[in-house]
């Protein structure tokens, strides 16, 4: 709120301030780990900064052109304007922000777990064999790109309210996806998703993942009616098996490879071809 405007306001300081925080949770799971299923090799550790680096470049990119641009762009040509948001108290900004994003994603991922097409491009993301604090960046980059689309462009919200409100989201998603030994207290866990809830999202069967959608705004789920209670201590789904890069980039067209690989195999079989 009082920092200078050309740290809150270029483009960095989110970049650094995610970063920051990913590399101080990840310590804090070394520390304090609350799964060692969970725990990290070194392999694992490489594809998720190689997420964690996609996400803020080519993705970041993605969501700035595809999305936000063409919602500014449209926003312009109608004319619409909403000085009011940037004039609202600071605080009452960053409530607004962080409730906005995370409705629109709230629905998305809704969305995800129960429509066949946009499963496949989130399903990646629950072949995770475990939790860690990068974990929030992996997944196939169609559903990165669906997550981190949102209506923010229409508003005329303050910068730094804005950079405080990605902040604060970021800090919670991290630590929900985060294999820290530690439970925040009653009144964090009303409002806030926490490694309990978002653990409980990434269970081994499909059904039992139909809940806890909000990444950080669990209050959401409870307003919505798809909170559950509990925790879940082994996550994946199928069998249990970690995909690589390679699969969690095709997997959305995994189906259509092994139909056209079938059609394949039956014509050169009826056509005698080896």
């Amino acid at each position: 709120m009082f920092a200078p405007a050309s740290l809150t306001q270029s483009p960095w300081s989110l970049v650094i301030a995610g970063l920051a925080v990913t590399a101080f949770v990840q310590l804090l799971e070394w520390a304090f780990e609350r799964h060692e299923g969970w725990r990290m090799n070194g392999r694992e550790f490489a594809t998720d900064v190689f997420y964690v680096v996609l996400g803020y470049t080519a993705i970041g990119w993605l969501v700035e052109v595809a999305g936000d641009g063409p919602l500014f762009a449209l926003k312009e040509s109608l004319g619409i304007a909403t000085p009011w948001a940037g004039e609202l108290p600071f605080l009452v900004q960053v409530v607004m922000v962080m409730v906005l994003f995370e409705f629109g994603q709230y629905w998305m991922h809704r969305l995800m777990h129960n429509s066949t097409p946009f499963w496949l491009t989130h399903a990646p993301h629950h072949h995770v064999t475990q939790l860690n604090a990068m974990k929030g960046y992996v997944g196939n980059p169609i559903e990165l790109f669906l997550i981190g689309l949102s209506v923010l462009a229409f508003f005329d919200f303050d910068a730094v309210a804005v950079f405080c409100a990605f902040n604060v989201l970021g800090v919670v998603s991290t630590y929900a996806h985060a294999n820290v030994r530690s439970n925040p207290p009653a009144f964090y866990s009303f409002f806030f998703t926490t490694i309990r809830h978002h653990s409980l999202h990434h269970s081994t069967d499909y059904e039992s993942t139909r809940c806890n959608y909000a990444n950080s705004l669990i209050l959401l789920d409870r307003l919505m009616g798809t909170y559950r209670e509990g925790e879940a201590t082994v996550v994946g789904q199928d069998d249990l098996r970690r995909l690589t890069i390679r699969e969690q980039f095709l997997f959305p067209f995994q189906p259509v490879i092994d139909r056209l690989r079938s059609t394949t195999k039956t014509t050169k079989a009826s056509t005698g071809q080896p």
